[in-house]
């Protein structure tokens, strides 16, 4: 059973960030914008750790005063450590120009507060609708709906935009999906109620843990508001597979070798079951087509080591948005050029230090001594907090060369 059409200027699949952050631009430009939602918020997403960076885009779409007001724990930079090594980055210490603290958050809530936002701007935000065919074309696209009770309907729109995340709606069914070059790996995570002193660490500050027995393991913990914190571990499946027959016993006995994140989660208690992603590494043939665009997570995601996939997400959503509205007003932009080429320029970079600290790069350069420590500390701390396409910054224009000859000075 099919219903009525529903047009609009522009249909974006998902009301996550990319997808909320690209309504709240485009109704602001005065376009009519419907947003399709396959589940109902507030929801459960990890990811909790923004970058400084993604302040920008939030603060262009109108939306920036929302997170400020929330209420969420404040993030000025990040502490890595590796056995008892440690090395703290304060964003604000960087080389870039623009926001130097951000937020860590309950995505639940953060998600639900730019859908919300973007709703109060004018966007038609419609849950429990699941995106079932598309079909592209260079002027009226058009994509299958249907809703929880199965009615199927047809909505045609000017331009679609992907910001489902990990769905990766018109990846799968425009068979996009390609292989990545990132090995597989999986996360274990949950929330505690942490009870972490208030002299025993710095909340506004992500904790980065290597484990000591394979740098390949990693730890996060995010504080949260509330005395809450995320909490979970990241490494291939078989390197976590011998820690315990279950994914709870996995990151108990995981976390039990960690030194400072065991000591500070002593007292805590568990709040969310154990969750697991696994593969989620992802590439597409190419983040354009007739009539659509793909944002953020639906196109490409790298790994969570850096925080970096808000960031991608909404940066994408600020170029892709921009051009739809001149697109729609009668220009031809010139998507690969304007879209594809810089947004991949900025994914480039966070690839290379992510490659950098899987293959002991830039773990040897954190804990290390370049140098001129202050300088090189400060344009890395700039790509730490977001500031990846920044191109004045040598460790963003040429990051391979210059993170392999930061660590033979620190040798």
């Amino acid at each position: 059973m099919r219903g009525m059409d529903m047009n609009a200027d522009v249909v974006i699949i998902g009301a996550g960030p990319a997808g909320s952050v690209a309504a709240a631009m485009l109704v602001n430009a005065g376009l009519s914008v419907d947003v399709l939602e396959r589940t109902h918020f507030p929801r459960f997403s990890i990811g909790e750790s923004l970058l400084p960076q993604a302040m920008e885009w939030l603060e262009e779409a109108g939306l920036l005063q929302d997170v400020v007001e929330a209420g969420f724990q404040h993030k000025n930079g990040a502490l890595f450590r590796y056995g008892e090594k440690e090395e703290g980055f304060d964003f604000r210490a960087k080389t870039s120009s623009g926001w130097g603290t951000t937020y860590q958050v309950r995505r639940d809530k953060f998600d639900d507060l730019l859908a919300k936002g973007a709703a109060r701007k004018g966007a038609r935000i419609h849950f429990g609708q699941t995106v079932v065919a598309m079909r592209p074309h260079p002027l009226a696209p058009g994509l299958t709906v249907r809703d929880e009770a199965g009615v199927e309907r047809d909505v045609t729109a000017r331009f679609i935009l992907d910001a489902s995340g990990f769905g990766r709606v018109l990846a799968r069914l425009l068979d996009l999906e390609t292989p990545t070059s990132v090995p597989p790996r999986m996360s274990i995570f949950t929330h505690v109620v942490d009870r972490i002193p208030p002299d025993a660490y710095d909340r506004n500050k992500i904790l980065i843990t290597i484990n000591p027995r394979n740098p390949e393991i990693w730890y996060w913990l995010i504080p949260l508001a509330d005395g809450l914190c995320s909490m979970g571990v990241v490494g291939r499946p078989e390197h976590i597979a011998p820690y315990g027959a279950t994914p709870e016993e996995q990151l108990r006995a995981l976390v039990a070798e960690t030194g400072l994140m065991a000591r500070l989660l002593a007292d805590a208690t568990r709040i969310r079951d154990v969750g697991t992603i696994e593969g989620y590494a992802c590439k597409v043939s190419g983040l354009t087509g007739d009539g659509y665009a793909l944002l953020g997570n639906a196109g490409e995601f790298l790994d969570p080591v850096f925080s970096s996939g808000v960031t991608i997400a909404l940066k994408s959503a600020s170029l892709a948005s921009k051009l739809v509205i001149r697109q729609l007003a009668g220009d031809m932009p010139d998507w690969n050029r304007e879209f594809a080429e810089p947004l991949s320029r900025g994914i480039e970079t966070f690839r290379a230090y992510v490659n950098g600290w899987y293959d002991g790069t830039l773990q040897n350069i954190i804990f290390g001594t370049p140098a001129d420590p202050t300088k090189i500390k400060a344009m890395i701390t700039s790509v730490l907090a977001g500031y990846a396409w920044d191109e004045e910054n040598p460790f963003v224009r040429e990051p391979q060369k210059y993170l392999q000859m930061i660590e033979e000075l620190c040798r």
